[in-house]
């Protein structure tokens, strides 16, 4: 199996941080609602240029209809996870709120197990343990 995707990952995680402290930053004085809808706008122009700019543009209607109800759900999920995650933000700590937000990896193991039938191995088990108890005391830290 290629290891290119944890480059991709690592540099995920690493921009994903600075989502945080950006937002953190970003939200004062701001509605998180509205605050989640310019970072929107801004992805989907980034993103469309992106797509443009590196030639992988293609007729988005020639997609499955499992596709574009996977990637419809993909969507809601991303933008309820994006208001909460803000409205969290706004209020919390960005050092108590990222770290919760990420026992998604967790919830990720147990419906990859659920859904897809993966099968992560011990290790990978005690990892997601131990990312749980990480959550746990970041969150419940005073």
């Amino acid at each position: 199996m290629s290891q290119g995707w944890f480059y991709w990952a690592a540099l995920s995680a690493a921009f994903a941080a600075l989502t945080a402290i950006f937002a953190k930053v970003g939200i004062q004085g701001v509605d998180s609602d509205l605050a989640t809808l310019l970072r929107t706008a801004i992805i989907g122009v980034l993103l469309s240029a992106f797509v443009v700019a590196t030639g992988k543009w293609s007729n988005p209607l020639q997609l499955s209809g499992r596709n574009w109800a996977f990637l419809g759900l993909s969507g809601l999920a991303t933008g309820v996870s994006w208001v909460c995650y803000f409205r969290a933000l706004q209020i919390g700590q960005a050092s108590q709120v990222a770290p919760v937000d990420k026992f998604s990896v967790a919830l990720v193991a147990l419906f990859a197990f659920a859904f897809l039938g993966e099968r992560p191995s011990l290790q990978a088990w005690l990892g997601i343990g131990l990312v749980t108890a990480g959550v746990l005391t970041l969150a419940l830290a005073r």
